[in-house]
């Protein structure tokens, strides 16, 4: 790192920024409404921010670990762990790290982040080292540049999969069904009655993508029926494992259940069966289902909604019964029913894959082919931010 002439406003705004670009790619991710063009801007964006946070050197990190100290957040800490790791400084490493901690379950998540738009030359280095040491919060992050990277630690993997902590197991069962290491499918059925619910969906995923989804659908069924905030993973993964006539049967039952009317409507779309439109539309008119329903219709089709006048960002548009709700992108049913009558489904349209639905196929390609290891869908396409 070095000390150059800089204009501090100029870098105060790069670190502002380069959170804020994070955060909103963090939401969008792995949804419904961005394709890989979309968040390849943000990142084009993002790693200018962070290309002129390196530039000013000494000043860049200490706006970036200033902005830390006012605003202790996810954003923020990605921010300072993206620079120490590009610089390969042991000392701020280390200082993400411990900022990492301070944060918990979203510090690791940050850093996890980092990592992955880190290259693996700056990497490298630090793998062996994090996977080597006791603390288990290093040894996760391995874990996580392994997954991103899709990188096979070979004999290292066993030890870690049977790790006394969860958080470091989970992770590294996370990797074995995503590389498909057969081998280890021991420790993944053992992960299946783990500690914390998330552990155990976590080891039914990977299970799943060994072919084993006789052990892991039991437990997927008891985290539908038990925890909430969960469901929605759980209905998705079942529903992926199990034949059509057989998954409509069982998403029916959970349909019919109050607590789980929400979420099963908005995983009807993973059928691909467009014959559900009618009676998705009418589910468009009930407030407490209109979000849901919105969610599934995203899935039956590969079309940019955004392009249309399908779904509005004012929830009073809808009648005074829908103004009370929060959500940023709302179906119209009589605009979807216009709409699907007028064409079935808008073939005027250019093909739109959403980051939801790239994630959706190659987690349906890796179920389907026993030795297609999990690809990375996250791989986005960049374009400079004026274009």
């Amino acid at each position: 790192m070095h000390r150059v002439a800089t204009i501090a406003a100029i870098v105060d705004q790069h670190a502002g920024d380069a959170a804020f670009l994070w955060h909103r790619r963090r939401r969008e991710i792995d949804g419904p409404i961005l394709d890989e063009t979309d968040i390849g801007r943000i990142d084009q964006r993002l790693e200018a921010n962070l290309e002129g946070l390196m530039a000013a050197g000494e000043a860049g990190w200490e706006a970036a670990q200033a902005k830390f100290t006012d605003y202790a957040e996810p954003g923020e800490l990605f921010v300072l762990g993206a620079l120490a790791l590009r610089w390969g400084d042991a000392d701020l490493v280390a200082v993400a790290i411990d900022g990492a901690a301070s944060l918990g379950d979203a510090g690791l998540s940050s850093l996890s982040a980092a990592i992955a738009c880190t290259p693996r030359e700056s990497l490298r280095p630090l793998v062996a080292q994090w996977l080597d040491t006791r603390d288990a919060l290093q040894r996760c992050l391995g874990l996580s540049a392994l997954w991103h990277h899709r990188v096979d630690p070979g004999p290292r993997l066993p030890d870690l999969a049977n790790h006394s902590d969860a958080r470091v197991r989970s992770r590294a069962v996370r990797l074995v069904g995503a590389i498909k290491r057969r081998d280890l499918l021991p420790s993944v059925l053992t992960g299946l009655e783990g500690e914390t619910p998330r552990e155990r969906l976590t080891a039914a995923l990977a299970a799943c993508l060994l072919g084993e989804t006789r052990s892991a659908q039991p437990v997927i069924d008891k985290i539908v029926l038990t925890e909430e905030g969960l469901a929605e993973a759980a209905i998705e993964m079942r529903l992926l494992t199990t034949a059509t006539k057989a998954g409509k049967a069982w998403l029916q039952k959970h349909l019919e259940q109050a607590a789980l009317r929400s979420v099963a409507t908005a995983s009807v779309g993973l059928f691909g069966d467009r014959a559900v439109m009618p009676w998705l539309i009418e589910k468009m008119r009930e407030p407490e289902l209109v979000v849901a329903a919105g969610a599934a219709l995203r899935d039956l089709f590969e079309v940019d909604f955004a392009d249309t006048d399908l779904f509005v960002v004012d929830p009073a548009v809808l009648g005074k019964d829908f103004a009370h709700l929060e959500d940023s992108s709302l179906p119209v049913a009589d605009r979807v029913e216009a709409w699907w009558n007028g064409g079935r489904g808008g073939r005027d349209h250019r093909p739109f894959r959403s980051m939801r639905l790239l994630r959706l196929n190659a987690l349906r390609a890796a179920l389907t082919t026993p030795d297609t290891p999990l690809a990375d869908w996250r791989v986005t396409r960049r374009f400079p931010a004026w274009m």
